[in-house]
């Protein structure tokens, strides 16, 4: 009994005609049956077309083209060498044949070679060297190409960020503070001498750039900071004081550039004069001498008061503010506010300020000539206390001239250039309690070395 079928047969003989007549090709594509089984069938179907057993031939006529073209591909190609016979249709022993023909028994890529050559392994050894210095040059190329596209986008974004400058702007174009300002930005993350290259800028350029921008920075920030200190202390100090608190935090600048800041940004303090309330109604009692003959100095506290009245008009009411300055350091020690210049407006000041002294402190209290100084609870009270009564001579302004100085600061600094009509009395009395307060503890003097009253008395031990 047949083991293959007759369609099987045929099967294998179309394969075998498909295949050029390649036997072993056709027996692995099939897979079933032999090449000497597949000859008999072909003998069997197709006599005619199969040569006789003995007289056979393997062999074919192969232009020499393809004969070459199989020996590359066998010294170059990574292929198998049963891939690359299959592709040509031989076997491969006809393909070790066709290499020995064409470069002989050696290696076929090193037939020219001697293999035990150190002057062959010297030069191959070379030849790897200067290729891998080519690519790595290469490489560098092309990675320096990209950093450089990489910085470019980046510089482009960071002027859009911080100049407002369109992407399609020329980089050398910009200005040297412009470009400045971009490589400042991006020092961080680049070299400075990239980002130089990218603007076309010498390095000395930027350095002065740079130092002009930081100039310019620390200047902004002072401005910041003046104005700050100019309206917390409610438009009240020049620029003398306002050097001085810049100076106590650390931040040294001339007085010169204080002023010129404060101008440019329009930092004016009031300075507005209106006409000074007087109390003097007669020569109602005697008057006494003026103890302190205009100096106005003191080497020790309580050893001089200065005491007056000055006027405050609020739409159609009036307030008055009876203060006592101590010469020793221009401190308010006390102070009385009211609606009505009256006796106890000045004769509480009185009293409190008497509480305050020690035993053996007996001030001079100086005064102009108002009525309040002349009446009998004035004077009784400075009798009991022991203070010796000053007056100013009649209508001279000098002989108070730091108690009128005092109220001339206070209503340029407070009062002056404000809009108080909508501002009720009970509010205004606490307004200037609140400026008695600041200025006795905080408002600085330039006398005092940049501290306030009470600052310089603590510094002294004696408060």
């Amino acid at each position: 009994m047949n083991k293959y079928s007759t369609e099987e047969k045929q099967q294998a003989i179309d394969l075998y005609f498909k295949n050029g007549c390649n036997m072993k090709k056709t027996v692995r594509e099939l897979g079933y049956g032999s090449a000497t089984g597949i000859l008999r069938w072909l003998r069997e179907t197709v006599p005619d077309k199969v040569s006789k057993p003995v007289q056979r031939k393997w062999k074919v006529d192969y232009p020499e083209e393809i004969k070459q073209a199989a020996v590359i591909d066998l010294c170059e190609s990574n292929s198998s060498t049963a891939d690359i016979a299959e592709k040509y249709g031989i076997s491969r022993a006809t393909l070790y044949e066709w290499k020995v023909q064409y470069i002989g028994k050696g290696n076929c890529i090193l037939k020219q070679q001697k293999l035990n050559s150190k002057e062959y392994y010297i030069n191959e050894i070379n030849r790897l060297k200067e290729e891998k210095r080519l690519v790595e040059q290469e490489l560098k190329k092309t990675q320096a190409e990209l950093y450089r596209a990489h910085l470019e986008k980046d510089v482009y974004e960071k002027a859009a960020e911080i100049l407002k400058k369109e992407m399609g702007d020329n980089l050398k174009e910009f200005s040297n503070q412009e470009k400045a300002m971009v490589i400042m930005a991006l020092r961080d993350k680049y070299p400075v001498k990239s980002i130089l290259e990218v603007f076309d800028m010498a390095k000395s350029s930027y350095c002065y750039q740079q130092k002009q921008i930081k100039k310019e920075n620390k200047i902004a920030k002072i401005k910041e900071r003046i104005k700050i200190l100019f309206f917390e202390n409610h438009k009240r100090y020049g620029y003398r004081r306002i050097h001085l608190l810049l100076k106590r935090e650390g931040i040294i600048i001339s007085e010169k550039i204080v002023r010129s800041i404060m101008k440019e940004e329009n930092l004016i303090v009031r300075a507005i004069r209106q006409r000074k309330y007087n109390s003097y109604l007669g020569e109602i009692s005697p008057a006494v001498p003026n103890e302190v003959q205009r100096d106005f100095h003191a080497d020790k506290p309580n050893k001089k008061w200065l005491t007056d009245i000055t006027e405050f008009k609020i739409g159609e009411e009036k307030v008055y503010l009876s203060p006592i300055i101590d010469c020793f350091d221009g401190m308010p020690i006390t102070w009385t506010v009211g609606t009505s210049p009256n006796a106890e407006l000045v004769n509480t000041m009185l009293d409190n300020a008497i509480a305050l002294l020690k035993g053996n402190e007996h001030p001079i209290v100086h005064s102009d000539r108002g009525c309040h100084y002349r009446w009998p609870g004035w004077i009784q009270r400075m009798d009991e206390a022991g203070l010796t009564r000053s007056m100013s001579k009649k209508g001279c302004s000098p002989d108070n001239s730091a108690c009128e100085g005092f109220f001339g600061r206070m209503k340029n600094e407070m009062f002056y250039g404000e809009k108080w009509d909508k501002i009720s009395v009970e509010e205004f009395i606490g307004i200037i309690n609140q400026y008695m307060q600041w200025y006795r503890d905080k408002r600085i003097k330039l006398s005092l070395g940049g501290l306030s009253p009470m600052e310089y008395r603590r510094s002294l031990g004696i408060a």
